[in-house]
């Protein structure tokens, strides 16, 4: 058993992106992903539809996707929707934040290499990030270095000790020992649990309906977040997939509604056109009507992090380690920061240790002493927004007024708008 030998369990993005990336720098490297074998047939049939979901894709998250030889297939696909402005605004307040507009210059990055010209992100859905991955991993320079087990769960982990590692069991029997194990299996991660790790949690009591739909109006580009009293609404500009789409562009959009739990569990019941108009009116009509609606879905909203980030030969990424509110639409941005972090200091120190020492105690607590905090204050941020716009007492009227004047003195302070534009693009 090689020395830097690694076992991922997990996957998704984030999995899946580590693997590569460790991959690369031609590091043996397992992936275990418990969703089925999927072949070009399987992806065509995903890929037909338009997903509801989209992420909002930072600069630093696209640069990592580049470095891994995946965004240059996204690109290739047509499937995202670049955007170069963000507005923020409250229903019943004066402020209104919009930034972007101006671009981010190349001097805004220290890395020149991930800098895209006039954009803060890139919407992209799920499917076609996974899709990406996927055609990556059958490439020959990395494929002699990853082993990709698909349609298997893990029902057994063993540590060995320090020296060996984990032993973990498959469904099917198999076992395989790794130095290192990396728990990328998201928020109910059974790697989490097997460690005996704990969570904090928060329960907001919300539910976000998510959905796409076809605007009277074009996005032009813009993401765009309305503050209600009920909670967030986020409208997102989505890729045109189709011949009608591309003569008509920008008039799909994915929504993320945040509502009280009550509230949204009754509104999921109600017939799509319902929905759609109430929808369209809680946006107080920014893109015009909504002429067609698709993929209705609901989930329960969250926050949670992981009381400990590693144990021995045992580290938590991505969803795993924690999950936040998506107001922001961070959640995946930050477990790509996870990734960025943990190969960086996998590498640092098994050059320093002469090729002797991978994913020791010493790494993964540096990798957590780097991730952890800045989570935890994204996550508590994160809710601190949500309390002040949503809810009894973010409607009175003390809180409204600082709301109001605080969004007003921001946006008309040019340098922190430059800032908050560079904080959203993850660089």
């Amino acid at each position: 058993m090689k020395n830097n030998h690694t076992l991922i369990i997990g996957g998704g993005i984030v999995g899946a992106t580590l693997a590569l990336k460790l991959a690369q720098a031609k590091r043996p490297v397992t992936l275990i992903d418990a969703s089925p074998k999927c072949n070009e047939a399987d992806w065509a049939v995903r890929l037909a539809q338009r997903d509801a979901r989209v992420y909002a894709l930072s600069l630093a998250s696209i640069g990592l996707l580049k470095e891994v030889g995946t965004w240059q297939k996204i690109v290739e696909s047509r499937r995202k929707a670049d955007y170069s402005q963000m507005q923020v605004w409250q229903l019943n307040g004066i402020g209104e934040l919009k930034f972007g507009d101006e671009g981010l210059s190349d001097e805004s990055f220290d890395n020149k290499a991930i800098a895209e010209p006039n954009i803060l992100g890139s919407m992209v859905e799920p499917f076609v990030i996974e899709y990406a991955l996927w055609q990556r991993m059958q490439e020959e320079d990395v494929s002699g270095y990853l082993t990709v087990i698909a349609g298997q769960k893990v029902v057994e982990m063993d540590w060995l000790g320090a020296q060996q590692g984990y032993r973990v069991t498959l469904e099917d029997g198999a076992a395989i020992e790794a130095a290192l194990l990396v728990g990328a299996d998201g928020r109910g991660s059974f790697v989490r649990k097997q460690a005996g790790i704990e969570l904090d949690t928060l329960d907001y009591n919300q539910t976000a309906i998510c959905c796409a739909i076809q605007t009277a109006k074009p996005h032009q580009a813009t993401a765009r977040q309305a503050m209600l009293p009920t909670g967030t609404l986020a409208l997102l500009p989505l890729a045109d997939i189709t011949v009608e789409d591309k003569a008509n562009p920008q008039h799909w959009q994915s929504v993320v509604w945040t509502l009280p739990r009550n509230q949204a569990l009754a509104l999921i019941e109600e017939p799509p056109r319902v929905i759609a108009d109430k929808l369209a009116a809680a946006s107080t009509y920014e893109l015009g009507a909504i002429s067609q609606i698709e993929s209705i879905a609901s989930f329960p909203l969250a926050a949670q992090q992981a009381k400990s980030y590693i144990a021995d030969n045992l580290v938590l990424i991505g969803d795993a380690a924690h999950g936040v509110h998506p107001l922001a639409g961070q959640g995946l941005n930050l477990g790509m920061l996870d990734v960025l972090a943990l190969s960086a200091q996998l590498e640092n120190d098994f050059a320093r240790s002469s090729g002797t020492l991978w994913g020791v105690s010493q790494t993964l607590r540096t990798y957590e002493r780097t991730r952890r905090p800045h989570n935890s204050l994204m996550m508590h941020s994160f809710s601190a927004l949500n309390w002040l716009f949503a809810g009894e007492l973010a409607q009175s009227r003390p809180v409204q007024q600082i709301r109001n004047e605080g969004m007003y003195r921001v946006s008309k302070m040019k340098p922190l708008m430059r800032l908050f534009a560079k904080q959203a693009s993850g660089v």
